[in-house]
């Protein structure tokens, strides 16, 4: 397992920070600097076709060792981290025999990650638990999903006693900005199904997450000075608070779970002339999906029409949609994988993703891609943590995955 953690640990010291606000592909070019050590990487271990392409797309190719038919199947992790914290000198800290206690991330900021805010972490006693130093993210989201498909490789060409067909692996960039299956080439990778390693705690299971769309709300005031503003001032704050109100108050991510909706405020700037907000909008269900987005729109018309001008504009796009619509078809490769953490006494844990991931976008560009654990936890900040225990089951379910698919194609 050491060789899985230094793995890892070497990927998290690469900067991959992408950019939401930069609209080119990828978003940062410190992406192209995990993706070069990848491709080199790759090579060493003995995977053939190893390509990068001009969009910073890795991929490579695992041969089949069998003399029978086994469709192609593909493992996809992405190698950006989330522009909501640092991942610069990102410094993993190292917990061995995790007793259950708090963990002090940083002594001299007083920053301590708590199993009794975090109880999750109670579920990994015993294990060695890799957190940040308290000023970065970690970077499990997703450079575990990396190290552990690599691993699962390199133990596949290195055990060739291990029977599979062939195997195609993908690295993607700029997934935390959304984009990152916006130029992944489906045919090239020839794929007939492939599994994200994308997802959270030990044994995650998914084929469903949100439909997803991004709003922004545009309000337009007028300035005027307030000592003679009578009747002529319109202060766009006060009327974006109006709008913020009419939404309903318990339908944000702090107050649902399972498969309830939401819209979640993310971002606001205001003057006196304009202020913006920006919302996304998701749900499971489509119907209620685009219930939310008429709904959106119509507490802009409302106020529009109380102004009596059209004051507030509303953009709404799109973003990705549930996959279970794709993947139900072929519910056999959920199957597999359930089948495999079983055979590796993992409890499956299905549910539905309260997220996105690139694997509903590539469902939708006709690759079936249900998502897998990766085994982190607080993704996005410095709270950020994974098992070291986790990397290697992660691993072997890769492993198991493609020795099932082998047995199953006989």
């Amino acid at each position: 397992m050491q060789k899985i953690i230094d793995r890892f640990v070497k990927y998290v010291k690469i900067d991959t920070q992408s950019d939401e606000n930069n609209p080119a592909f990828p978003s940062t070019e410190k992406q192209w600097d995990l993706a070069k050590v990848l491709v080199e990487e790759l090579n060493e271990i003995g995977m053939q076709d190893v390509t990068l392409d001009d969009n910073c797309y890795v991929m490579a190719t695992l041969p089949s060792n069998v003399d029978f038919n086994v469709p192609t199947i593909g493992f996809v992790a992405h190698i950006d981290t989330s522009p909501d914290y640092s991942g610069t000198n990102v410094n993993p800290q190292f917990h061995p025999n995790y007793d259950g206690k708090d963990i002090v991330l940083n002594k001299e900021r007083n920053i301590v990650l708590s199993p009794s805010y975090f109880d999750d972490l109670l579920q990994y006693k015993g294990q060695t638990i890799i957190t940040t130093d308290g000023t970065t993210l970690l970077g499990a989201d997703d450079k575990a999903g990396v190290t552990e498909i690599v691993s699962a490789m390199e133990h596949l060409i290195n055990n060739p006693e291990i029977k599979h067909g062939k195997i195609r692996i993908c690295f993607t960039p700029d997934e935390e900005v959304g984009k990152g299956a916006h130029m992944f080439d489906v045919e090239k990778f020839g794929a007939e199904w492939a599994y994200t390693m994308d997802g959270s705690q030990v044994g995650e299971l998914e084929y469903e997450n949100f439909n997803a769309a991004g709003a922004k709300v545009t309000i337009n005031g007028k300035i005027v000075h307030p000592g003679y503003a009578k009747g002529k001032m319109i202060n766009s704050m006060l009327i974006a608070n109006e709008f913020i109100a009419a939404l309903p108050k318990n339908e944000i991510p702090q107050e649902t779970e399972g498969y309830e909706g939401f819209y979640h405020l993310h971002g606001m700037s205001g003057e006196v002339e304009k202020s913006t907000l920006e919302y996304i909008i998701r749900d499971h269900d489509f119907k209620l999906f685009e219930e939310r987005k008429v709904t959106f729109q119509k507490i802009a018309d409302t106020l529009n029409k109380k102004l009596g001008s059209d004051l507030v504009q509303v953009e709404i796009k799109d973003q990705y949609f549930n996959m279970r619509k794709k993947i139900e078809p072929v519910m056999h490769i959920v199957d597999i994988a359930e089948e495999a953490m079983k055979q590796l006494n993992i409890k499956p844990l299905i549910k539905a993703i309260r997220g996105g991931t690139d694997g509903s976008q590539l469902s939708y560009k006709g690759l079936p891609c249900p998502n897998i654990f990766a085994g982190g936890h607080n993704f996005h900040g410095r709270y950020e943590y994974i098992a070291a225990e986790s990397l290697q089951l992660a691993t072997d379910v890769i492993v198991k995955i493609a020795e099932l698919t082998a047995e199953r194609a006989k």
